[in-house]
């Protein structure tokens, strides 16, 4: 039980700025006592923050933009005298591409230099760590004068325009990435030097960064699994959130949201990035998004769905329990920016509310509950976990065709009006509509692989996940780095339509796995046009990698659709571009039962069910997904504390309908106790019990209405809350038999409170 917990652990934190707070510092409603605290910017005074937050009893950490910032003094040449604007990224129409009124950077070294520079105050002011967020090159990027330097120098050759071919497309794609790699290594190794040179202190180096699907799905160049390879890496925040895992993909034809799922797949394969390196991961979560148009109801929804779906991958525990708080309960929502007469701008906010109270009630819970997630027993419910499907930082660097590659204008526009946004106002259009377009043309399903929807990936996971596999993406470099890196994996999903292997020894690795006894499933025809990069299998004669992976197997040339016996295992095909398999109903069920097959074929055995359901620990984590083999609810029965509940509602049945979540508190896993803190809203700091009586210390942010269900070893007869000053605060609580816990509640001020009750 980690409620009450030393906050050197850092389990829980956020980051918190200027931006959304006058002085960026810890003030009341914000205080939600989670364990440390990313002060956020370098162009603001480090010191008095740092100060503000450690008084609280916070661990202190910084974070900063590293593609983007108020970097404007180095940008006008205010530093070195040289004007850097030069250094932004550029698009093929030679406009600068911005996050709002700051461009995004290219890493030079010299820029590089110069945040080293701004960095050093923080490490005198007492960080303990140091995040640099998002190292974000955008595809459509690539056509600064400092691009150009920096191609040249990499690849020893004059620089040609990235939408020219697919060979130069793919390399100023992988330099992109290899760029922002280079940066927060060199950043990383000299503030780590400066901080043991000057205060013989070790400074941890971590890296905020979006998941590899979403980079993908964005079309976003960035080192993923290539920050495995930087030693002063200590480790990454999974920055997943509702605007991660809201935007729409295709499944069985149909093109929607499914935030839960994505979510659960993003997650996923942030959960790979870490394993076997002993580095840490914090999972995020955000209560809202940065689109402020949305309702209180649609956040919390969404919020549910990520959180749920975080909770998912019992191999991480730490969370970043919110990116943005004061915006979350200072703000108004929905708001929208309106343009006056003048041309300015303002903020309109007239027809948004402050945050519900019940759900500043529901997240304070939560945001403690994250921290009592260290739960080494745990077991996904009747399903086989041994399924992955493979993701490579490749499969960046492809995701735009060059020109001419795709005959015709605007298919993707085409494309993606027939698939729109299923909202309030619109049904989602069916398959066979875009499968007429699809089929006149072959050439265009290239485009459509290309698409935003990136329906390659999805096209694999959604049939398996939404029939309740809980299938997760596995990164294909790490096979290079780990020995027994798919150990965990009985069965694997490959396709190199829309990656490569990045050298043949991946493919050496997988065909050792496969005759060891693992079952490998691969997918596509080799149409891909990114299979004639210039790269390892062009250079050794073949066509494309899966010829090369082939021939290890045992074949010449491309095997028949079906399954074989190679060695102790197995090796399945499917002859056909994975992006197919999203685009009807047919398509999803002939490859589902397909997958199923060679399960089956294997010893391993898959139920049809429509829910993800975990055991972790004393907790059980469910959600019911629509679009599945039915519509049937998933019923517990048992003794539980209802966690999505602020007041932890005792119930003995919970009912989840198609696209419901839960997480609840089994008490069945706790018979033997007499004492557990089964939830709280408020940090608890002690809890000490005698035969006679019980004191708590415990405290929340300003304006939460606390609730905290603890069971004791016996009914009390008497609790009084008392303030710092010893004056008896207003309080109330009851007493539930069958759980033997009692349910106490009080209107939080943000100050010590002191529980005192007898029994």
């Amino acid at each position: 039980m980690a409620y009450i917990r030393d906050r050197r652990e850092e389990l829980t934190g956020y980051q918190h700025g200027p931006e959304h707070h006058p002085t960026g510092e810890c003030t009341p409603e914000v205080d939600f006592g989670n364990d440390f605290v990313m002060i956020y910017g370098i162009d603001f005074d480090f010191a008095p923050r740092v100060k503000s937050f450690k008084e609280k009893g916070y661990v202190v950490h910084l974070m900063t933009g590293v593609a983007w910032g108020m970097y404007f003094d180095y940008l006008d040449g205010e530093i070195d005298g040289r004007n850097h604007w030069d250094e932004s990224q550029r698009a093929r129409t030679g406009k600068d591409i911005m996050h709002g009124r700051m461009p995004y950077m290219v890493p030079t070294v010299a820029f590089a230099d110069y945040l080293t520079e701004k960095l050093k105050p923080a490490v005198d002011a007492g960080v303990e760590a140091i995040h640099m967020e998002e190292p974000e090159f955008w595809d459509y990027g690539g056509y600064s004068e400092a691009f150009k330097r920096e191609y040249e120098i990499y690849y020893r050759e004059k620089w040609v325009p990235p939408h020219e071919n697919v060979d130069v497309r793919y390399k100023a794609s992988k330099l992109k990435a290899y760029l922002y790699a280079r940066i927060i290594s060199r950043l990383s190794s000299a503030l780590k030097e400066y901080a043991k040179v000057k205060y013989d202190r070790d400074l941890r180096f971590y890296i905020p960064t979006h998941s590899l699907l979403n980079y993908t799905q964005w079309k976003i160049m960035s080192p993923e699994a290539a920050l495995i390879d930087i030693p002063t890496v200590d480790g990454c925040i999974a920055q997943i959130w509702t605007g991660t895992s809201r935007p729409a993909n295709v499944y069985a034809g149909i093109y929607k949201e499914r935030t839960f799922e994505t979510a659960f797949l993003e997650y996923g394969i942030m959960q790979e990035l870490v394993k076997g390196t002993g580095r840490r991961m914090w999972f995020l979560h955000d209560p809202i998004e940065d689109m402020p148009s949305y309702t209180w109801e649609n956040y919390e929804y969404n919020y549910l769905k990520t959180a749920v779906a975080s909770l998912l991958h019992p191999a991480i525990h730490h969370f970043e329990i919110c990116p943005w708080p004061a915006r979350v309960v200072n703000r108004k929502y929905p708001r929208k920016v309106v343009r006056l007469p003048d041309g300015k701008r303002k903020v309109d906010d007239s027809e948004g509310k402050l945050i519900p109270k019940h759900y500043s009630t529901l997240l304070s819970g939560m945001f403690q509950m994250f921290g009592d997630m260290d739960q080494p027993d745990y077991s996904f419910e009747g399903v086989n976990s041994g399924v992955g499907i493979l993701m490579s930082d490749s499969g960046l660097f492809q995701r735009t065709m060059p020109d001419g590659i795709v005959e015709g204008e605007g298919i993707q526009e085409r494309l993606m009006a027939i698939h729109h946004k299923n909202d309030d106002k619109t049904e989602p259009k069916r398959d066979d509509e875009l499968m007429d377009i699809i089929d006149k043309d072959d050439m265009m399903l290239f485009d459509y692989e290309q698409s935003p929807a990136f329906p390659s990936f999805f096209g694999m996971a959604m049939p398996l996940l939404k029939y309740g596999l809980p299938v997760r993406p596995v990164q294909l470099d790490n096979i290079r780095r780990f020995t027994g890196y798919l150990n965990d994996y009985k069965t694997l999903i490959l396709s190199y339509e829309y990656m490569k292997p990045e050298s043949p020894d991946v493919n050496m690795a997988l065909a050792t796995w496969v005759m060891q006894g693992g079952s490998l499933i691969y997918i596509g025809d080799g149409t891909d046009p990114y299979h004639k990069v210039d790269l390892w299998w062009q250079r050794s004669g073949y066509a494309d990698p899966a010829l090369h992976l082939f021939e290890l197997l045992g074949f010449e040339g491309r095997p028949e659709n079906g399954t074989y016996n190679i060695g102790k295992g197995k090796f399945s095909i499917i002859n056909k571009a994975p992006a197919r398999l999203s685009l009807s109903k047919k398509a999803a069920e002939d490859y589902r039962s397909f997958v199923k097959s060679v399960l089956e074929a294997s010893g391993e055995t898959w139920e049809y069910k429509n829910d993800i359901t975990l055991h972790r620990g004393t907790y059980i984590i469910s959600a019911v997904m629509d679009e599945s083999v039915n519509a049937e609810p998933k019923v517990f029965k048992g003794l539980y504390a209802d966690m999505l509940t602020g007041e932890y509602n005792i119930i003995k049945e919970k009912v989840l309908k198609p696209d419901e979540n839960t997480v609840l508190f089994d008490f069945a896993t706790i018979e033997n106790e007499d004492f557990r803190i089964i939830g709280t809203s408020a940090r608890i700091n002690s809890f000490d019990i005698t035969e006679e009586c019980f004191t708590a210390d415990m405290k929340a942010a300003d304006g939460i209405k606390v609730f905290a269900r603890v069971r004791l070893p016996k009914a009390p007869t008497e609790i009084k809350a008392y303030n710092e000053n010893g004056e008896e605060e207003s309080f109330t609580w009851s007493w539930e038999e069958e759980t033997r816990t009692v349910l106490y509640t009080y209107e939080s001020a943000n100050q010590p409170i002191v529980l005192k009750g007898k029994f």
